[in-house]
């Protein structure tokens, strides 16, 4: 009888031993588990927000809707610190909107090391915008000097839609041909000024207004600047490589506004002039920065936004009238006069300005859910 309880005991302890053994391997291996979920999932946000941080605009921005385009992310792009790696996709869902969809999985899961071959992952997606720079233009021509307008010039505060540009929105509201801080503004011969008003003073312009925006500032976008030149006379064109696509690596390709269906039609840089330059045909589109003065002469035409830190000059001329289309910002740092003879146009156009900032401005998140764990 002693025999039997005592076996009864082994057998007892042994399955409470057993068992308490296999609770504490099984709560070990889940632990585990959640260690690596919970890495995998650190290693999705690191890998989405390091998307958003490395956005290229000039690349991304005008690609195609979805599914007609999508971006891989990786497949397998290490993550920071060497915690994992991650891929996924970009995907294009609106005129401003993208979805980032990227897949982190931990170290040992993405190198194969677990058992059976399984392992971690976890999906998240990010919603975000394309978050566009408050330039603060609300006229044809924004400056703290005076301005001086000959010939045929003319400055034109109602929003245009640039020749062959199909898919703009209809025209908004007519601006100011001219906003300064109380300058001069003169003209003579057939020098003309249009919009509504055709000058507006505005005291509240001073030098911060050329070098501080809503979300940048001067130097912040000349650091990011597609193409870096130096002061000198340019003749711009658009140039295509040998398989017909457009040539982006050519610094005298600013881009193709005047034929926006051709393969530049939908390059807009950043042009940085760390100078003075002058402008002698043919064509620009983008955002244009000048450290000093800009002279165009010809038919010029430019599609965009254009900051000068020093003077505008202009002697159009030709058959074809020498066009700013967009929004011209000229600082006057000397508080001189703009001088805009010949045949020269500044047309204010909300659609030049819209497209230029789509082409070049980086995204952020959304606000409000802008963050979804995906399955």
């Amino acid at each position: 009888m002693a025999l039997a309880v005592a076996i009864f005991a082994l057998v007892v302890v042994g399955a409470l031993v057993a068992g308490a053994f296999f609770a504490g391997t099984q709560e070990q291996r889940v632990g585990e588990n959640q260690r690596r979920v919970q890495q995998s999932f650190g290693v999705a946000e690191a890998g989405a927000q390091e998307r958003v941080m490395s956005w290229q605009p000039e690349q991304m921005n005008k690609r195609l809707p979805y599914p007609q385009d999508s971006v891989v992310i990786g497949p397998n792009q290490p993550a920071p610190s060497g915690t994992g790696s991650y891929g996924g996709y970009s995907y294009k869902l609106g005129s401003n909107i993208f979805l980032i969809d990227v897949t982190g999985r931990d170290r040992a899961s993405a190198g194969g090391a677990i058992a059976g071959g399984g392992g971690a992952r976890q999906r998240i997606g990010l919603i975000t915008r394309i978050a566009p720079i408050d330039f603060g233009i609300h006229a044809s021509l924004t400056t703290q000097g005076g301005v001086s307008l000959s010939g045929n010039a003319d400055v034109n505060g109602a929003d245009q839609v640039p020749t062959g540009w199909a898919s703009c929105d209809p025209p908004g509201a007519t601006q100011p041909g001219i906003r300064d801080n109380g300058s001069n503004v003169s003209t003579s011969g057939n020098g003309s000024v249009q919009g509504n008003p055709p000058v507006v003073n505005d005291p509240t312009i001073n030098n911060n207004s050329f070098t501080t925006f809503g979300g940048a500032t001067y130097a912040q976008l000349a650091a990011r600047a597609t193409i870096t030149l130096g002061s000198g006379t340019y003749k711009t064109n658009p140039a295509l490589n040998g398989a017909g696509q457009c040539n982006q690596a050519n610094l005298l390709n600013w881009g193709d506004g005047m034929n926006p269906a051709a393969p530049c039609g939908n390059y807009f840089p950043i042009i940085h002039i760390a100078g003075s330059a002058t402008l002698n045909g043919d064509q620009g589109q983008g955002i244009l920065l000048v450290d000093g003065d800009l002279n165009v002469q010809g038919s010029y035409q430019f599609f965009g936004i254009v900051i000068i830190q020093g003077d505008l000059k202009t002697s159009g001329g030709g058959s074809t009238d020498a066009h700013f289309w967009g929004g011209v910002m000229a600082q006057n740092a000397d508080l001189s006069v703009q001088n805009l003879s010949g045949k020269a146009t500044l047309n204010y156009s909300s659609c030049s300005i819209l497209s230029a900032l789509q082409a070049t401005s980086p995204i952020s998140m959304m606000r409000q859910r802008g963050w979804v764990q995906l399955y």
